[in-house]
């Protein structure tokens, strides 16, 4: 696969917020850059990790600037509940620097329609003036892009370079056959941490958008390098990656899941970013119990790879 900015270990970006519950951008951009210090190759912002539906549009465009202005290379989210949105969020990253776009599909409306979403996404791509952009494929917006609906915007708009995958094994086989595998210059993206393995390993994965990422930025660029290795034929980069995934396992299938914004900010919390403790909605919050799971987890993991990496 070519090199681009949908290749290599990519964060997606949570929304930290003040007191009253309004975006701290500053701790967004430290945040970004922070993690670009850390190993990873971009971030995403505005996807679903970056709360897009509980900021408003002006909001949103201010990140993307913010982090645009301070160096970090951005991928921005599309996602909104109109067309002519859509298209100005991609206008918007166009103008203020962002590298890439990710292509969320049309929701609440007609989402199950080939013919609107194939609208949809063309107008998206052309707002976004030439800027690259990948699909964002996940069964959570309702709507399912095959093979050739891909290809036919690909037709009319060669900034469409990649399809990110957020559906499970099946769903990351089914593109890698029938989609990336057309043509050596299509990136597949794995979307959702728990086919990290089996993106990149049997699928020919080149990059990784991630939630955990952002809590433990180390053990996750430890991960994709590993997986990169052992989808080389690398036997001892293979078992070890195993390993790692496995213990990695619980924690990532909290990006899995409905509360996954909620989960990862309590472990930012755990991991030192106090920034993170804090929700747009009040009332939004982990039970009692999940707490507990999610901070005996990430204790637990910590231990082991401790261990794992000395040993």
């Amino acid at each position: 696969m070519a090199s681009n900015i949908f290749s290599g270990t990519i964060p997606a970006l949570m929304t930290p917020c003040k007191a009253d519950r309004s975006p701290d951008f500053d701790a967004l951009v430290r945040k970004g850059q922070e993690l670009i210090a850390a190993g990873m190759s971009a971030v995403v912002y505005c996807g679903s990790m970056g709360d897009w539906p509980l900021l408003t549009d002006e909001q949103r465009m201010e990140g993307v600037a913010r982090l645009c202005a301070a160096g970090v290379p951005v991928i921005v989210g599309t996602g909104a509940q109109n067309t002519q949105r859509a298209a100005a969020f991609a206008a918007h990253g166009k103008r203020v620097g962002a590298k890439g776009l990710m292509v969320i599909p049309r929701v609440l409306s007609r989402g199950p329609s080939a013919s609107a979403q194939a609208a949809h996404f063309g107008a998206i791509l052309k707002a976004a003036d030439g800027l690259p952009a990948v699909i964002y494929n996940s069964p959570y917006y309702g709507f399912e892009t095959r093979a050739d609906l891909f290809f036919k915007l690909r037709e009319s708009h060669p900034n469409l370079i990649g399809f990110k995958e957020f559906g499970g094994a099946k769903s990351l086989t089914y593109a890698a056959e029938n989609i990336t595998g057309q043509s050596e210059d299509i990136t597949l993206m794995v979307g959702v941490d728990t086919q990290v393995f089996h993106g990149f390993v049997n699928c020919g994965a080149s990059g990784a958008i991630t939630g955990i990422g952002n809590v433990l930025p180390k053990p996750v660029l430890h991960l994709v390098s590993l997986c990169e290795k052992a989808a080389t034929g690398d036997v001892t980069a293979r078992a070890k990656a195993l390993e790692l995934d496995g213990a990695l396992a619980v924690l990532s299938s909290f990006d899995e899941g409905p509360d996954l914004v909620l989960f990862y900010k309590y472990l930012m919390v755990l991991e030192g970013s106090p920034e993170y403790e804090l929700h747009f909605n009040a009332s939004d919050s982990l039970t009692e119990g999940q707490k507990h799971y999610a901070r005996t987890q990430l204790a637990l993991f910590n231990t082991w790879y401790a261990a794992w990496t000395k040993g």
